[in-house]
């Protein structure tokens, strides 16, 4: 299963029947509801704006483009199974829609996990391309390679998460159903060694490749910057710059809380072959449940990547908010004195009216 184990939210729980790991239902069916209906409107409207945008700029796509596009469309896809997900915690964490649509939303789930990371990695190894070897690389920035690599991590994303369609995803506990909590993943041998090394894959690695391409563009920056001051204003160092820094600030913000909460326990457990303590696996469930959330922040944020790597949408995008600006200030301005020229021109028709009865009366 590889970092799709490290992806599902609870794992390693056991004696479930003697412990209860959803004594923080009260707060969570009222704060993670809240917090999905939030990421459900950004996600839609963010992601549906910047698809929109790309759909106008077709003709003019590049290979930072096309990565962003795929990630536009992941999350979009994400928004997808979040009414249910909002409806689940609502519930107290009771799953009323059936195994067969758990598996989908669970599906659906991952490869936006996946797909996240992986494009995300993309952008920043284009971006490192881009500035550090323009040249040199110049045939794996061409479109009709960035389409081959999409179509590659479409089929890794794919091949990684499809077998959990092959997994029951709902499970009976005490007065609930259980989706995507998974207890029954306890009984595989060697978890935690399986879990650190799909973190590590999943996780680990992509963010080191990050942090290395961030590192040798602003070493290329620097080196230029000072052979040629005016190489600072260059439109394409900038947007590099802002497009890696920000890749990293998504990745340390949605991605770090919930591995590092799954590397920790993983860690426990090798050093602590005993019985989990009943409150380990309270604060490991509930630190779960909201370091998922984090993770599933990222659905908001990517428009924010497409938003600094490419110069069109930030254009197109601040057009459309200054023209909805000024349709609402005018519409504010004109409506008064639109009204109010309104009475004048009947009052001037009523006084040049009576003006003419007269003139007619006297003669």
């Amino acid at each position: 299963m590889g970092y799709t184990l490290c992806s599902w939210p609870t794992v390693l729980l056991i004696n479930t029947s003697t412990c209860d790991l959803y004594e923080h239902e009260d707060t969570a069916k009222i704060v993670l509801p809240v917090f999905y209906s939030v990421i459900l409107m950004l996600g839609v409207v963010g992601n549906g704006l910047a698809l929109t945008v790309i759909f106008k700029n077709r003709k003019k796509i590049n290979s930072t483009t096309l990565y962003s596009t795929n990630l536009v469309l992941s999350d979009l896809l994400f928004t997808t199974s979040l009414p249910t997900r909002i409806a689940y915690y609502a519930l107290g964490f009771d799953w009323p829609f059936g195994e067969t649509f758990c598996r989908l939303t669970a599906l659906i789930f991952y490869i936006n996990t996946y797909a996240g990371v992986n494009f995300m990695t993309c952008l920043s190894i284009d971006r490192f391309f881009a500035v550090v070897h323009p040249f040199r690389y110049q045939k794996l920035r061409r479109v009709q390679h960035a389409k081959g690599i999409c179509i590659f991590v479409w089929f890794l994303v794919l091949s990684q998460t499809f077998p959990l369609l092959l997994q029951s995803m709902s499970n009976k506990e005490q007065e609930r159903i259980t989706c995507m909590e998974y207890p029954n993943f306890e009984k595989i041998p060697n978890l935690p060694l399986i879990l650190l090394a799909a973190c590590l894959i999943g996780y680990l690695i992509p963010l080191g490749i990050i942090l290395f391409c961030y590192s040798q563009i602003s070493y290329k920056l620097v080196q230029t910057a000072k052979a040629n001051p005016l190489s600072e204003k260059s439109g394409i160092n900038k947007k590099a710059i802002n497009t890696i820094i920000f890749v990293i600030v998504v990745f340390i913000i949605c991605f770090t809380p919930y591995h590092v909460a799954i590397i920790q326990h993983m860690i426990k457990k090798l050093y602590n072959q005993d019985k989990t303590p009943c409150n380990d696996q309270q604060v490991f469930q509930k630190s779960l449940h909201y370091t998922v959330f984090l993770m599933n922040f990222n659905c908001c944020l990517d428009p924010f990547i497409y938003f600094f790597a490419c110069k069109g949408y930030k254009r197109r995008i601040m057009k459309i908010l200054r023209r909805q600006v000024s349709v609402s200030v005018s519409s504010a301005v004109r409506s008064p004195h639109e009204e109010s020229s309104r009475d004048v021109g009947e009052t001037q028709m009523i006084v040049l009216s009576k003006s003419s009865n007269g003139k007619l009366l006297e003669k």
